[in-house]
């Protein structure tokens, strides 16, 4: 009886064990914010005034070529609904793509494919205050 109650008792501590590494863990093909198939490559504030108001973000896909990104607003900008914008480029210029309006949460995302070329990048998350990166990311 006594050997019984142990074989149930652990199996029932495994089944557990086992579902809760099902349950917490992420899935092995999680996309991030512009695809299953990018890495994030840079991450810069936004400041105003001195303050962090905001995280531009690059992200690369080797796969594609194509580099995307974000502006996401943080601390009191984070969730509030405020002008938020962002826009990729190849260094010369060319293959612009942007995306600006009131945002609540982040602009974006954006792309350009550049594959062996730099890149420029921007981004606003309060209207007035831009951080702009140019002949960045070459590869």
């Amino acid at each position: 009886m006594r050997t019984r109650k142990l074989a149930t008792l652990l199996a029932g501590a495994a089944l557990a064990a086992s579902t809760a590494l099902v349950a917490g863990a992420a899935p092995a093909s999680a996309a991030g914010p512009c695809g299953s198939s990018y890495s994030r490559i840079g991450a810069y504030a936004i400041p105003k005034s001195g303050t962090r108001t905001g995280t531009l973000e690059v992200y690369y896909s080797s796969s594609t070529g194509r580099n995307c990104a974000l502006a996401y607003g943080y601390g009191s900008t984070a969730g509030t609904t405020t002008w938020k914008g962002v826009s990729i480029s190849r260094a010369d210029g060319s293959g612009y793509d942007h995306q600006a309006n009131y945002y609540q949460y982040y602009a974006g995302p954006v792309y350009v494919s550049a594959p062996g070329q730099c890149i420029d990048v921007s981004g606003t998350v309060v209207a007035g205050k831009t951080t702009e990166l140019n002949n960045v990311h070459c590869g």
